[in-house]
């Protein structure tokens, strides 16, 4: 399975957020959107970073004076993981776990594309083995004709 077939079901859309914007902004967006991530675009939607709340954790533990005036790009990622729609669901979850991130912004010709997260990731990959395993099952009852 690829990004592609997991965004062909989720969907496209991605909340995204402006490096200008206060951290309370992060919150009011994690929370509103029920998400674990904002890409943080410039005006021509340009991924400049990504924030996770474990980011705006830090901010809090280290600046807790500030962090009523911190805006986005004091605590955003700029070094953004990137897949393409074509990019195998394994590749993923591999690049995933190697890198501690929870989720990776799906590029297509240079434009945003859609979000894959971790979860998204596991639930592909239980659909991809259940089918396997039913398949099989058919196969050992002899429910295919040899």
């Amino acid at each position: 399975m690829k990004a592609k077939e997991i965004l062909a079901e989720k969907g496209t859309r991605v909340i995204t957020i402006h490096k200008d914007n206060l951290l309370i902004d992060v919150t009011s967006y994690f929370f509103a959107n029920r998400i674990g991530s904002l890409v943080v675009v410039d005006k021509y939607d340009k991924i400049l970073g990504i924030v996770a709340p474990n980011d705006v954790l830090k901010a809090l533990h280290h600046h807790p004076d500030r962090v009523s005036e911190m805006v986005v790009s004091e605590i955003m990622t700029e070094d953004v993981i990137v897949a393409m729609p074509d990019e195998d669901i394994e590749r993923m979850m591999a690049i995933m776990t190697e890198n501690r991130i929870r989720h990776i912004p799906i590029i297509e010709n240079g434009k945003l594309a859609g979000i894959v997260s971790i979860g998204d990731v596991v639930k592909a990959l239980m659909t991809v083995q259940d089918v396997e395993i039913n398949y099989l099952k058919d196969y050992i009852e002899g429910k295919y004709p040899a």
